[in-house]
């Protein structure tokens, strides 16, 4: 099936070329020439990727992600920004909104491209939604399970199973030993409060580990520290805020 792209851009001339040039490319396209009309063919037809300028009349690029991330049918849709603004404050602005790119105009088609494959890859992931459990809530302690709704299906996932959890904007990455990402729209924070510390600890600001997956420890060819985890072929930075509490639990090898 082919994939669907949703184009909101309010100057003709643009949106136009780049219709074009995914129609070409065997895309599905939807266009908008205002963040309004963007939102409403968002939720009509739940395209697979959305690429929206940010300086729009009316409701902006910022905007019309901002309220696709308030509905579970769009809030995980990938979200490539156009701009003609490289101040870095914008730039983080919609990062921390959940977009996955941006492109500065002007772009050349290859760039447009290249920044398509990337961003349907990355969310290639399995998407998951928790669901908070009976088992997910015992007071102090770890669940044993947590459990997830992927698209039409639903199942447990061991919490044993879990070998790390990453932050990415407004995602976390879950990755299993069985070999699965599992892309989930909670904070780290929201993990650090339902995997205590007995199996979790935190390694640096973006990442949280299973304890039962270090392999070994040492350190790297400057100062910092890493950590190996057993079925990840790259380490991993420890900061030495996190350093200590690891070795509270006599876990350096």
């Amino acid at each position: 099936m082919n994939k669907k792209i949703l184009v909101i851009e309010d100057e003709a001339d643009i949106r136009d070329g780049i219709v074009t040039l995914l129609t070409e490319e065997g895309f599905t396209v939807y266009s908008a020439e205002s963040g309004k009309k963007g939102i409403a063919l968002a939720a009509a037809n739940l395209p697979d990727l959305i690429i929206s300028d940010i300086l729009m009349r009316g409701i902006d690029g910022y905007g019309v992600l901002e309220e696709l991330s308030k509905k579970k049918e769009t809030r995980t849709i990938p979200f490539i920004y156009l701009t003609a603004k490289v101040e870095r404050s914008d730039i983080r602005k919609g990062m921390e909104l959940g977009a996955d790119d941006y492109l500065f105009k002007p772009f050349k088609p290859e760039e447009l491209l290249s920044a398509i494959t990337s961003c349907m890859n990355k969310r290639s992931l399995l998407k998951a939604e928790y669901v908070q459990t009976a088992d997910s809530t015992l007071s102090g302690n770890t669940p044993e399970r947590i459990f997830l709704n992927m698209g039409n299906k639903s199942c447990f996932v061991a919490i044993d199973d879990i070998i790390y959890i990453s932050a990415e904007n407004q995602y976390t990455n879950i990755f299993l030993a069985d070999g699965r990402n599992l892309l989930m729209r909670k904070s780290l924070g929201f993990w650090e409060k339902t995997l205590t510390s007995e199996k979790f600890l935190k390694i640096h600001r973006a990442t949280l580990i299973n304890l039962n997956y270090i392999a070994k420890m040492g350190k790297s060819h400057g100062s910092s520290f890493v950590i190996y985890l057993k079925n990840i072929p790259n380490p991993f930075v420890i900061s030495r805020r996190y350093l200590s509490e690891l070795r509270k639990k006599n876990l350096n090898k």
